[in-house]
């Protein structure tokens, strides 16, 4: 067993609920939850959501607002639009072969699912922790397809779900942006960087106080309690970006979280 598969046997976050599981519906739910979003906060949010949506077909039942309503405070709730647009299309025609079919999934999406539900032994998503972990093992800044390669170099003999999970939780646990852990690495007899790579530019986050993001999710935390209000009770820009990305509707000038 190698280092790494040692490590992530005895230290991976395996209590994670969503990783009890390989259930297509459910994985996805918690790769697009968990992105932009704090683990402990969809740790939170996972099982009440699945309780409610547990399928593709009771989701597809419902309302795109609903969906939204459920999604709660997680943030990004175009995400939750994406939920509902997928399990609509997968409910009438079936999963497609390749999973970047679906809306808002791209290839790390894509990646990390057709590992985790389907044990691809070629499959592996390149997020933000695996990619901190390749690039400093390495030692150099890193494409998508380079990091792909030494990721399945760096992680053999793991592949598929084993090879994702753990190199995840090692940049999520160990491979820290700051102030890593690297005298615990199981890496680091081969890391070439020893923690932060020179030109490596940690993740900025944007203000959220007094930004679009936050008036959005004002008024959609308010039609979640009200069920409905006039449109001249919000901000017209506001109302117009939700509007377009079809988050609520509006008929006669009366406002609801999203219909069709």
């Amino acid at each position: 067993m190698s280092q790494l598969a040692n490590w992530y046997r005895l230290h991976g976050r395996h209590d994670l609920v969503w990783r009890h599981t390989t259930d297509r519906w459910a994985v996805l739910v918690s790769e697009v939850m968990l992105a932009q979003t704090q683990v402990q906060r969809v740790t939170a949010a996972w099982p009440g959501f699945m309780q409610q949506f547990p399928t593709v077909a009771v989701t597809a039942a419902h309302t795109p607002g609903d969906v939204i309503a459920a999604w709660g405070r997680l943030g990004y709730p175009r995400r939750a639009r994406r939920l509902w647009e997928t399990a609509v299309i997968v409910n009438t025609h079936g999963w497609p072969t390749d999973y970047r079919a679906l809306p808002g999934v791209g290839s790390y999406t894509a990646g990390a699912l057709a590992a985790q539900i389907d044990n691809d032994p070629n499959a592996i998503g390149i997020d933000v922790n695996i990619r901190r972990v390749v690039q400093r093992a390495t030692g150099s800044i890193l494409s998508d397809s380079m990091a792909r390669q030494h990721a399945a170099e760096i992680a053999a003999p793991l592949v598929g779900r084993d090879r994702l999970l753990a190199l995840m939780d090692l940049g999520a646990s160990l491979c820290t942006p700051r102030n890593p852990q690297c005298a615990n690495c199981p890496l680091r007899q081969r890391c070439n960087a020893r923690g932060p790579l020179e030109h490596e530019r940690p993740p900025k986050q944007r203000p959220y106080k007094g930004s679009l993001r936050e008036r959005r999710g004002v008024i959609l935390a308010d039609l979640r309690a009200r069920d409905h209000a006039q449109a001249g009770d919000y901000d017209a820009e506001i109302v117009r970006s939700l509007l377009t990305d079809r988050l609520i509707s509006e008929s006669e000038g009366v406002l609801t979280l999203a219909l069709d």
